[in-house]
């Protein structure tokens, strides 16, 4: 399989998005279990979480204590990068909450080390700017946990090109992914991306599908990828990734998924080569 890097590991080009597997909608455990085993076994090695991937109230975590018990069962499992986040929230009523403070960056990412098992997350991201709390003292307290040997690699999410330059000012030179929400449907992080390409960030599209409820419906809504998907004989999906594997060697998308054959079939997607006419064509789709 096609690789990337995220700092100095060597990744799979595509990642699999566990949120998925633990909002609304989801699957039995039996299912994702076998999801996440499903991508192991088709060489992916970057698994995306938060602590914010939950339904209800008392289940903070969720989809962290999923990843980790899928992992310990399985033979690859130690090989896995998992990228986890902290400042987002849900209280259980379905909505989103912020809580960027320094204190509560600290103890979420040591809830985070207890529900993943590990002594040192490996790639720890600052999920969402809050408003309440200046952005500098946010990504101080990923830092300190940086220097403290609590991660192993900082990143950053939902964020801008100045706060990317500021998140990097603060962490040393040592800020290693960003990321931003990235679609057919969502073009708006163009200018982060170039950025990272400039400073050799790796650039994390979540919801590169377009989410959980357009994915299914990419090729409808995008003809070029149909049609190009038609001419490699592959789903519109695999195309879309491929596309942007395309546009820089920073980019690692990480497609959600809760079924063992799309997490298959997006991993294919590293292996489809777009000609220039039709990265092109896509591009200006």
């Amino acid at each position: 399989m096609q690789t990337r890097r995220i700092g100095d590991i060597e990744v799979s080009a595509i990642g699999l998005g566990g949120m998925p597997m633990s909002i609304e909608g989801r699957p039995d455990e039996a299912r994702s279990i076998d999801t996440i085993h499903a991508a192991l076994d088709a060489g992916v090695t970057l698994i995306d979480t938060a602590d914010a991937y939950h339904l209800h109230a008392d289940e903070v975590g969720h989809n962290e204590s999923l990843i980790a018990k899928a992992l310990a069962s399985h033979e690859r499992g130690s090989e896995v990068l998992v990228a986890t986040k902290g400042g987002h929230l849900r209280p259980g009523d379905g909505s989103w909450t912020l809580d960027g403070s320094p204190a509560h960056i600290k103890q979420a990412c040591e809830d985070s080390l207890r529900r993943l098992g590990v002594e040192a997350i490996g790639l720890y991201q600052f999920h969402r700017p809050d408003p309440k709390t200046p952005y500098a003292d946010s990504v101080g307290a990923v830092r300190d946990l940086l220097d403290e040997g609590k991660i192993r690699m900082a990143g950053i999410s939902n964020a801008n090109p100045e706060q990317i330059r500021l998140a990097n000012e603060i962490l040393g030179g040592r800020l290693v992914s960003v990321q931003n929400q990235f679609s057919p449907a969502f073009r708006s992080s163009e200018p982060e991306l170039r950025l990272c390409d400039e400073l050799g960030i790796a650039f994390l599209p979540w919801s590169p599908l377009g989410g959980i409820s357009q994915a299914r419906e990419l090729g409808s809504a995008y003809a070029r990828f149909a049609e190009v998907a038609e001419a490699h004989g592959v789903s519109p999906q695999r195309v879309c990734l491929a596309w942007m594997l395309a546009k820089s060697p920073v980019v690692v998308p990480i497609p959600g998924s809760s079924r063992p054959e799309t997490i298959r079939d997006s991993v294919a997607a590293a292996e489809v080569v777009l000609t220039a006419e039709e990265f092109s064509a896509l591009d200006a789709a």
